[in-house]
């Protein structure tokens, strides 16, 4: 098998997913609900702290002089609203250096959609900026080539009475989660050292806003499942351990549009040393396969981890899944196929990308590779060919006449990439 790179880009097939854009069609916008809002500033620039730390688990972010204004601006948000007629109750937030995470509660239907709100938080943040940083004393230290003491920044106001001390956002179990890191309580603007956004001064000068110019305003999920909620609290409350475990190792999340292997083409991001492991196993159940089958598979796809194999799979149906995941947590290396993960190529969101949740951990470690195949690749003769002998092979075990699928099809795609898992295994 060989690793390496080409240089004409495909747009790879997407299948119609509303959950991966901004907005769900039919969904009241004003109605109860909890969302998790994500605020990416323009060109992701670190605007309102720097991330520190020795150590993953003891990473948070600085906050400098307006991300913490920022953060005080998040943690009134909802007392702000209610004056309005809003009833919202913030259940977590972070202040990233580059980035603000926010997830918020609609507790009674809203005279507007929640995206209002959304609008007015970023409109206040850039009128912040502009009126009380950008205006202020920092333009002319930028100028004159100088730092500002904490006072000067301030126009001789105490840090937390002009920045807003503390950023501790609420929870549902009752905890408080400390925004300026895991160690607990919030910098003053002396303990930033005067850490003013003074270098970005001219780079906002002729916008009109500090947030990223985006048609949808925001990126959004809309909580729906139980156990969700939890799971995105902890999420944002990790947010500068997983910025430190992915600057410390950036070669595995580094994203590549070109990777070509066996003479298919795929869109990958992990450790691609697991393609050159001589030991490959490949995972491939079928969706009627019962309990007993499965934990027979499992058992042998571990004592064969055990024994170094690297494990392939397309994690399509309950059985692959349910084996990836347990490889994965036992901490074996693990190659998974995708049909439909990364963001399209050229997307704005394509810079930043980081697999998700406990995608990140195993990618962090070393433990995983991502592969998306493109289109070229269902459209391979040789692919083709073995996903007509496999569809051929499950109508006459059913004992009905075979009919060819469409390529473009969900069932031809994941009977596909089961055959392209198979011959990068091999």
């Amino acid at each position: 098998m060989t690793h390496e790179t080409i240089d004409k880009r495909e747009k790879p097939w997407r299948p119609v997913d509303p959950l991966r854009h901004h907005r769900e069609k039919g969904w009241d916008y004003r109605g109860r609900a909890i969302y998790h809002f994500t605020l990416p500033v323009e060109g992701r620039y670190p605007l309102f702290g720097t991330l520190e730390g020795e150590h993953a688990e003891t990473a948070y972010v600085r906050l400098n002089a307006f991300g913490q204004r920022v953060c005080r601006m998040l943690s009134e948000l909802a007392q702000f609203y209610k004056g309005k007629g809003y009833a919202l109750k913030v259940l977590a937030q972070m202040v990233m250096p580059d980035h603000v995470h926010l997830v918020i509660q609609v507790l009674e239907p809203l005279p507007q959609s929640i995206g209002a709100v959304v609008r007015g938080f970023k409109s206040g943040c850039t009128k912040v900026y502009k009126e009380e940083f950008y205006h202020s004393g920092e333009n002319a230290a930028e100028m004159h080539g100088g730092t500002q003491t904490p006072t000067e920044a301030n126009g001789g106001a105490h840090p937390t009475e002009a920045n807003g001390g503390t950023q501790t956002p609420t929870e549902t179990n009752g905890g408080e989660q400390t925004l300026a890191g895991v160690h607990g309580g919030a910098q003053t603007l002396a303990e930033t050292n005067g850490n003013v956004p003074v270098q970005f001064v001219r780079i906002f000068a002729g916008r009109g806003s500090i947030w990223q110019q985006d048609k949808a305003y925001y990126h959004e999920r809309i909580l729906h499942a139980p156990g969700q909620l939890r799971r995105m609290i902890d999420y944002v409350k990790d947010n500068p351990r997983r910025l430190w475990l992915k600057r410390q190792n950036p070669d595995l999340f580094r994203m590549h549009r070109a990777t070509v292997l066996c003479g298919l083409p795929f869109t990958s991001l992990g450790n691609h040393f697991l393609l050159q492991w001589p030991d490959r196993q490949l995972v491939e159940m079928s969706r009627s396969a019962d309990s007993t089958t499965i934990e027979k598979r499992l058992k042998e796809v571990l004592a064969a981890a055990h024994q170094g194999a690297v494990t392939y799979t397309a994690a399509i149906s309950n059985g692959e899944r349910l084996i990836a995941r347990t490889v994965r947590e036992q901490g074996f290396p693990l190659v998974v196929m995708l049909a439909d993960g990364f963001p399209a190529d050229g997307s704005p969101h394509e810079r930043y990308y980081k697999p998700g949740g406990v995608y990140f951990e195993a990618c962090s470690k070393g433990h995983l590779l991502l592969l998306e195949p493109k289109e070229s690749a269902y459209e391979a003769p040789a692919i083709v060919t073995a996903v007509e002998e496999a569809l051929r092979r499950k109508a006459e075990a059913k004992h009905y006449a075979y009919t060819a699928v469409p390529h473009i099809s969900k069932r031809y795609r994941f009977v596909a990439l089961n055959e392209i898992a198979r011959k990068l295994s091999r």
